[in-house]
């Protein structure tokens, strides 16, 4: 299904199912400030969708809506045909798994221990007081290549080893479907390569539907086969990257004067920005 760029196309996803992400005309605020203004947007089974736009625009905000921790104004958001607005926290977390954009270490907390909380929805506070690490467990750390730390404190590890500690306690969770918010955030460009190459792999060895939101234009048009920019609460654009990068995403969304290229050995588009308009 991945070809040489590492990156399924357009035409290899759509024979994946119907919609198992679903936001339909979502509106959402907080006191004095609209965040969403009727959504739509839809990500089928399998997908690897990323999220782009400037700070504020509400990318966030539609990952925690997708995963039940926020509920809609009006509209609904289902997975896999679940209103998640109607759905427990803990049934939330057997659906969907988010990886936030940072969180801190916890003094004395093993890779293990923290690799673990990802299955408390599955096994219940009962089920966590058990000794030893089920399959789900085991299976998240070596998919990501942590389990060589399993017993090494969290906050012994670099910025890069953490983030595939805590993406391995997302995998944990074991769920079809996952969300990530920022996952290259505070990591230099090599453990951001190194990230993104983990997310497309486990994506298509697991099966996954995945949405993330990403800063980095180049990198979004490089490992997303389809993006999605927010402007002022609302889909501004919505297709695969060589259709939706342009000069003028760049300026009506971004706010910058730039030009598109094309990478030349693997075809991906490539922003060049010049100016700000502000």
């Amino acid at each position: 299904m991945i070809g040489d760029s590492g990156i399924a196309t357009m035409s290899q996803v759509a024979d994946m199912g119907s919609a198992v992400l679903d936001f339909d005309r979502v509106s959402f605020g907080y006191p004095g400030r609209r965040v969403l203004e009727e959504v739509t947007l839809r990500v089928r089974t399998g997908e690897l969708v990323a999220l782009v736009g400037l700070n504020g625009c509400g990318k966030s905000t539609l990952l925690r809506l997708a995963a039940g921790v926020l509920r809609p104004g009006s509209g609904r958001v289902t997975v896999d045909g679940a209103d998640m607005a109607a759905t427990s926290r803990r049934a939330a977390a057997r659906k969907v798994a988010l990886l936030h954009q940072s969180a801190p270490a916890v003094p004395g907390l093993t890779v293990r221990q923290m690799v673990r909380q990802g299955r408390y929805a599955a096994r219940g506070p009962l089920g966590m007081l058990r000794v030893g690490d089920d399959p789900q467990t085991i299976r998240a750390m070596r998919d990501v290549g942590v389990e060589q730390w399993a017993d090494r404190p969290v906050e012994t590890l670099s910025g890069g080893e953490r983030q595939r500690v805590r993406l391995a306690l997302a995998l944990a969770q074991d769920t079809p479907v996952l969300l990530l918010d920022e996952p290259t955030t505070y990591l230099d460009l090599r453990h951001q390569l190194d990230v993104l190459h983990l997310v497309v792999h486990l994506r298509e060895e697991r099966r996954l539907t995945v949405l993330m939101v990403l800063h980095d234009l180049g990198l979004a048009a490089r490992f997303a086969e389809r993006l999605v920019a927010l402007r002022d609460g609302r889909v501004a654009a919505d297709g695969p990257p060589d259709r939706v990068m342009s000069a003028e995403l760049l300026r009506e969304v971004f706010g910058i004067e730039g030009r598109v290229g094309r990478d030349p050995e693997r075809g991906w588009p490539v922003c060049y920005p010049d100016r700000s308009l502000s």
